[in-house]
């Protein structure tokens, strides 16, 4: 779950634009080629962000997060969107897989530790790469905590956000018959791989708008229309992983294997109205872990790119920045 749009007002509190100093497409060995790109200052403290969706892929603006006089910043687009390829495709593409393709990246940086950013879906990778490699993780910071859980997907996709946008979800349960309703995500499913291009593409908009439209708590009531490449790779690829479970060994994996990461520090930034990712589950994540920070920011939602988030996750970094200073 993701999305990257939001207020123009935010732009005040990000770093001046940076050009990459590196960008490859690597070839993991399956078919699947990884986009990957550094940039800021190549001997820094290495910093791995991780987009959300699945499948919402990086954008030039989370380049600006973050110090480039300090940090080494590294982003790539996970299988199947952005510019890696092939597009939209759900072969090979699971949880464990972006796992490895991380220490893929990381072995192939020469970079012992990071620090993980991620917000939504890249929150919830960015836990269970820290769980599986506890040993790679300097610090974690988090932004609209998603957990994988079932009771997060119900929210989401039976009805309590839509509540909240009854003209909205309306639009979104439309196109699937009554009998179908009791499990959209399943219902979608079948049309979003149906292997016919216009429904594909018809149901494909629909379920990116009704996320895109909930995204910020400025949100105008529109389901504004996304390319059409994003929207099917988008969608494609969050639809395979919520059908999956993300891939978990069981619903609620993240907290029952916790106690991996409570060794380490994190930093947790969430919209009090998140309608996407409700704050619950950062409560949860956060509730007896010492080493962890919750942040909870009074008029916001779920976008990146909304106002005190970006405040916010820049304060965060240039707070962790000059800690390493001091230290």
């Amino acid at each position: 779950m993701d999305h990257r749009s939001g207020q123009k007002r935010a732009v005040e509190y990000l770093y001046p634009p940076i050009e990459p100093f590196d960008q490859r497409q690597i070839d993991m060995g399956d078919g699947h080629r990884i986009y990957m790109e550094q940039c800021g200052r190549p001997d820094g403290v290495p910093v791995l962000v991780l987009h959300g969706g699945p499948g919402g892929g990086c954008s030039p603006a989370m380049r600006r997060y973050f110090d480039p006089e300090i940090y080494r910043v590294v982003l790539f687009d996970q299988r199947g969107c952005g510019r890696s390829r092939p597009t939209a495709s759900v072969q090979g593409n699971t949880t464990w897989d972006l796992i490895a393709d991380i220490e893929v990246i990381r072995e192939m940086l020469g970079i012992e530790r990071f620090i993980l950013f991620g917000g939504s879906w890249g929150a919830t990778l960015a836990l269970a790469y820290a769980i599986s490699h506890p040993a790679r993780v300097r610090h974690l910071v988090l932004r609209g905590v998603f957990l994988g859980t079932q009771a997060e997907l119900d929210w989401f996709y039976g009805g309590g956000a839509g509540a909240f946008f009854p003209e909205l979800w309306a639009r979104f349960v439309e196109p699937i018959p009554q009998s179908e309703r009791d499990d959209l995500i399943a219902a979608y499913h079948r049309r979003l791989f149906s292997g016919h291009m216009p429904e594909e593409m018809r149901h494909a908009r629909l379920w990116a708008q009704w996320e895109n439209a909930l995204a910020s708590v400025y949100s105008d009531g529109v389901m504004h229309e996304s390319p059409s490449e994003y929207a099917r790779a988008f969608s494609r690829l969050e639809n395979h992983y919520f059908v999956h479970g993300c891939f978990f060994d069981g619903d609620g994996w993240i907290l029952a294997n916790r106690s991996r990461i409570e060794h380490l520090t994190a930093t947790v930034v969430q919209g009090r109205y998140d309608m996407i990712c409700p704050p619950v589950s950062a409560y949860r994540l956060a509730e007896g872990w010492r080493g962890c920070d919750l942040r909870m920011i009074g008029l916001a939602g779920h976008a990146l790119s909304e106002p005190g988030i970006s405040s916010a996750l820049v304060q965060v970094m240039n707070d962790l920045r000059d800690e390493m200073k001091e230290g």
